[in-house]
């Protein structure tokens, strides 16, 4: 499991073995390329994250 883009991209998260299904590289990549221009400068709630990957990936692109 890997930061895909922005500030933080390419690093790499340790993620628990059991008990959390991280979202896989490219399902992320198609959510934030579908919202990209809407938000711009919005918060990101990743509220239950399991393993928090879709809110470091939002935080990594700003």
């Amino acid at each position: 499991m890997r930061v895909i883009a922005g500030s933080a991209g390419g690093i790499q998260l340790d993620v628990p073995k059991r008990g959390v299904r991280p979202t896989m590289d490219r399902v992320k990549a198609a959510i934030f390329s579908s919202l990209a221009d809407k938000i711009i400068g919005e918060k990101i709630l990743d509220l239950f994250a399991g393993s928090g990957a879709l809110g470091i990936e939002a935080l990594s692109r700003g």
